[in-house]
């Protein structure tokens, strides 16, 4: 599973969410912070731009969902 901002909600049941992962670098010993975008599956278009979501990995849904959103964490404190 992974955790990331919905970056949008604009298409149909499916949510774009950025992922950042951050790491040190090897030869520099900088920590450096890195960003991915995965489309995920919004059943019922629920989530939207800003909300901070859990996803997890699945069956391909489409040329480039292969994740679904587990939860919010919007909905767990409130």
């Amino acid at each position: 599973t992974l955790q990331g901002v919905v970056v949008s909600d604009k298409q149909d049941k499916t949510i774009v969410v950025r992922v950042d992962r951050r790491f040190t670098h090897p030869i520099y010993k900088k920590t450096i912070r890195r960003s991915k975008n995965y489309h995920a599956h919004d059943e019922n278009n629920q989530f939207k731009a800003g909300d901070t979501v859990w996803i997890e990995e699945s069956k391909p849904l489409s040329k480039l969902k292969r994740w679904t959103v587990v939860q919010s964490d919007a909905k767990k404190t409130a």
